[in-house]
C-alpha cells in the first residue's frame, strides 16, 4: 500500500470530507456508549436536545461557541501561515487582563466608546504577547510550540499573582477576582433573559472579516504563500519575517477578543478560571474547519453544542459527559485523516 499524490481536488470531495469524518467520529464514540449499556439514539438525541432542543439550550451553545469562534480563529490564521501558536490561551488572559485594567474605572467612556476601546487594547494585548515567541523563531530559529505553550503557564501564573495581590476586589468577600467591568463596558445582551452578548456577533464579523483578506488582499496572498511554500515565497520577494509578526498579531489579537467577551460579556469581572481551555480546544475548532474561516463558524457551534448537550445527556442516560472530549478527539483525529485523503490517494499492490 502507498499514498499517490492527487493530480486534483474536486472541491465537493474538501467541502464533504469534514463532514464524513464527524459521521464517522459519531460512530466510533457509539461503541463507547454501547459499553456503557445504554441506548445510542437516547444518547445522541438527549445531546442534541440539551445543546439545540430550546431557547436556553441554544443560547447557552451559541455562548459557549463565542470563544471557541475566536480562538478558532486565531489558531486557523496562525496555522495558515505555518506558525504554529499553541498560545491562544494566554493571550485570552492577556485580552482579560487589559479589558480589566482599563474597564475597571481607569477610564470612563459612553458605551458606544467604551466597548470598542476594550476590544482594541485587549487585541492588543494579546498580539503583544506573541512578539517574543515571533522573535525567538526569527533570530534565533526557536520552535514556537514550545515558547507559545510555555508561555500560557507565565502569564497564568502572572494573573494568579494579581487577583491574589493587587488586584484582588475588596468587595469579593477573599475569593480571587478582581474588580467588575463598569457599566459602560459591559456587552450588552443579544436576547432577553439569556448570557447570549454582543461577543458572538464580533466573532462572526472578524470571522467573515479574515476570510475577506485572506481570499482577497495581498496580505492574505502572502499569507497563503509562506504557509504553502516558504521557499517559493522567498523568491518572489516575500519576507517570511514580516508575514509571521503580521499574522501573530492578528492571530493575537483574536485570541485577545475571546478574553474580552469573557470578562466584559459573560462573567463581568476577571478570574481565574475565565476560561476552560478555550485556547487549546480552538486548535480543534481549526482544524475540525480545515483552517477555512468561515468554517470555523460551523466547527465552534459543532463543539459547543457537544459540550453544552454532553451535560444534559450524562443526566438523562447516565453517561459521563467526559465522553464529549472523547468525540471531539476523534473528531480531530478523523479530519486530519480526511484531509490526508483528499491531497493523496491510495493504492494497492
Amino acid at each position: 500500500m502507498r499514498l499517490e499524490p492527487r493530480e486534483t481536488v474536486s472541491p465537493w470531495m474538501v467541502i464533504f470530507a469534514p463532514v464524513m469524518a464527524i459521521v464517522v467520529a459519531l460512530v466510533i464514540t457509539s461503541g463507547l456508549i454501547l459499553w456503557t449499556g445504554e441506548s445510542i439514539i437516547e444518547a445522541y438525541l438527549a445531546l442534541l436536545k440539551g445543546a439545540f432542543g430550546s431557547r436556553f439550550a441554544l443560547t447557552e451553545t451559541l455562548t459557549r461557541a463565542t470563544p471557541l469562534l475566536l480562538t478558532g480563529l486565531a489558531a486557523a490564521v496562525a496555522f495558515r501561515a505555518r506558525f504554529w501558536n499553541i498560545g491562544a490561551e494566554g493571550q485570552l488572559y492577556c485580552g482579560a487582563l487589559a479589558a480589566t485594567y482599563f474597564g475597571t474605572g481607569l477610564i470612563t467612556l459612553p458605551p458606544f466608546m467604551m466597548i470598542p476601546f476594550l476590544f482594541m487594547v485587549g487585541a492588543l494585548a494579546g498580539g503583544l504577547a506573541l512578539l517574543l515567541p515571533v522573535y525567538l523563531k526569527s533570530k534565533l530559529k526557536v520552535d514556537e510550540v514550545v515558547t507559545t505553550l510555555l508561555l500560557n503557564f507565565v502569564i497564568l501564573l502572572f494573573v494568579n499573582y494579581l487577583l491574589e495581590g493587587p488586584w484582588r476586589d475588596p468587595m469579593s468577600m477573599g475569593w480571587p477576582q478582581a474588580a467588575p467591568i463598569i457599566d459602560e463596558g459591559v456587552l450588552p445582551r443579544i436576547m432577553e433573559k439569556s448570557r447570549l452578548h454582543l461577543g458572538l456577533i464580533v466573532g462572526v464579523i472578524s470571522a467573515v472579516a479574515v476570510w475577506f483578506v485572506m481570499r482577497f488582499t495581498i496580505w492574505g496572498y502572502e499569507i497563503r504563500a509562506v504557509g504553502n511554500n516558504p521557499s517559493a515565497a522567498t523568491f518572489a520577494g516575500i519576507s517570511i519575517n514580516k508575514t509571521v509578526l503580521r499574522v501573530a498579531l492578528i492571530s493575537g489579537g483574536l485570541a485577545g477578543f475571546a478574553g474580552v467577551t469573557e470578562v466584559a460579556g459573560l462573567k463581568g469581572y476577571l478570574t481565574l478560571d475565565l476560561s476552560p481551555g478555550f485556547g487549546y480546544a480552538g486548535i480543534a475548532v481549526a482544524m475540525l474547519a480545515n483552517l477555512h474561516p468561515l468554517g470555523v463558524i460551523m466547527s465552534a457551534l459543532f463543539l459547543a453544542g457537544i459540550y453544552v448537550g454532553a451535560d444534559s445527556m450524562s443526566r438523562a442516560v447516565n453517561i459521563p459527559n467526559y465522553i464529549a472530549d472523547v468525540l471531539v478527539a476523534i473528531s480531530v483525529l478523523a479530519v486530519l485523516v480526511s484531509i490526508m485523503l483528499t491531497q493523496f490517494r491510495i493504492r494497492f499492490r
